[in-house]
């Protein structure tokens, strides 16, 4: 008799997949292409960066499939070493290896006649990519310490945030595999690409905050929160908009959002780099800006102009050399050299 899933895996519910919102043209579209695709009984391979929320889309493709009433399961290649992701994916017989007391059955015979999310497959060692391109072109595998052949009927959809082509070509990933996974490519957009859905994610995530803190009110954004929140470039994508947002929900001590913070490692107390010029006729030149440069000689306009954006800079980071890097565009290094070099000088 054929083991039982629900033994070992849970199913998976779209909970959670009301987060997939968005009214920008960008991420409509997207989500078009996501349907049309859904019905059809191939593999699909979802790219994109960090937090984008491929796992929402793997869901939403999975639940719009004619499979929506099996299994859904996920593997995040990237959380387990290569010598467990074989036994996880195929299971194993008891016996098999030091430690397997018992039979267990792995991922694809679980979601038999439902949906495998293979998250992160870039990891996926070769050895184990080989035996996934078997299940993809055979729809059969060997549990680990077996060699009795079982049929599944399973959909694998794939994601990635590494340049899985570029892997192939480095031979760092099987080229067969990658042709197999790829009959449809979905590039999740990201954050930055996504304007309208900004303020619409982040207005859903404090009043779900709110919520969970028991508020009366739901909270709303102060127009320079908003423009923060607009002009933000979201590496970290909608999980990093959660982050934000959550934290300045349970902050903040009234029903108006004015201040969001994207650093939380950001230390308050941060040692104040002592002023690089002290004297009164630096103070003044400060205080007049680069417009009585054009008197003095050049060696010492370029110095005092240098050390003026310097000083600018580090006030409007608030003392953050990082930061203040980031206004001049200038690496770390480059900043710290200059620095180093004026503050020399001054002393």
């Amino acid at each position: 008799m054929k083991p039982n899933p629900e033994r070992h895996y849970r199913r998976r519910t779209p909970s959670g997949a009301s987060e997939a919102l968005g009214q920008s043209e960008v991420f409509l579209e997207f989500q078009e292409r996501l349907s049309r695709v859904a019905p059809v009984n191939r593999p699909v391979l979802l790219l994109g960066e960090r937090g984008t929320g491929k796992e929402l889309a793997a869901n939403r493709l999975h639940y719009l499939s004619k499979r929506w009433q099996g299994a859904f399961l996920t593997l995040n290649c990237s959380a387990l070493s290569s010598s467990l992701i074989e036994s996880e994916l195929f299971g194993f017989e008891k016996g098999a290896f030091t430690g397997a007391a018992q039979r267990r059955i792995g991922r694809f015979e679980a979601a038999d006649n439902g949906t495998l999310f293979l998250d992160e497959i870039g990891n996926i060692p070769m050895e184990v990519q080989e035996k996934i391109l078997r299940v993809v072109e055979y729809n059969a595998f060997e549990r680990v310490g077996s060699s009795e052949s079982i049929e599944v009927d399973v959909r694998i959809i794939a994601a990635t945030n590494a340049d899985v082509k570029a892997l192939a070509a480095r031979n760092m990933f099987k080229e067969d595999l990658l042709d197999r996974l790829s009959f449809e490519v979905l590039v999740v957009p990201p954050l930055r690409e996504r304007g309208e859905d900004i303020l619409l994610l982040a207005k859903y995530f404090a009043g779900h905050m709110a919520i969970e803190l028991e508020r009366e009110e739901i909270p709303q954004f102060s127009p320079q929160a908003v423009r923060a929140l607009e002009v933000h470039q979201w590496p970290g994508n909608v999980r990093e908009l959660k982050n934000v947002v959550e934290r300045a929900v349970y902050r903040s001590q009234s029903t108006t959002i004015s201040e969001v913070e994207f650093d939380p490692f950001s230390s308050p107390y941060q040692k104040k780099p002592p002023e690089m010029a002290t004297d009164d006729a630096n103070q003044e030149k400060n205080s007049a800006g680069t417009g009585d440069l054009m008197g003095r000689p050049l060696k010492t306009a370029v110095r005092d102009l240098k050390v003026l954006m310097l000083e600018n800079a580090l006030q409007q980071a608030k003392f953050n050399q990082k930061k203040a890097a980031q206004i001049l565009g200038l690496t770390y290094h480059q900043f710290r050299g200059l620095y180093r070099q004026y503050r020399k000088n001054e002393d």
